[in-house]
């Protein structure tokens, strides 16, 4: 591959990146994953400070 091909799939990469982690965090989000990781970090932290 010659270098200005690289360099033009560089360019699509960040987005491309940025756009299926957008939807794969919606599609998280839709199936209430959300709720989870957050009564995980609560049980975690609780457990480290020692009120729980």
């Amino acid at each position: 591959m010659s270098t200005k091909v690289k360099e033009k799939y560089r360019a699509y990469l960040g987005p491309a990146i940025l756009l299926a982690s957008m939807a794969m965090m919606a599609y998280g989000i839709n199936r209430g994953e959300m709720q989870v990781v957050l009564n995980k970090a609560i049980r975690i932290c609780m457990e480290c400070i020692g009120i729980g």
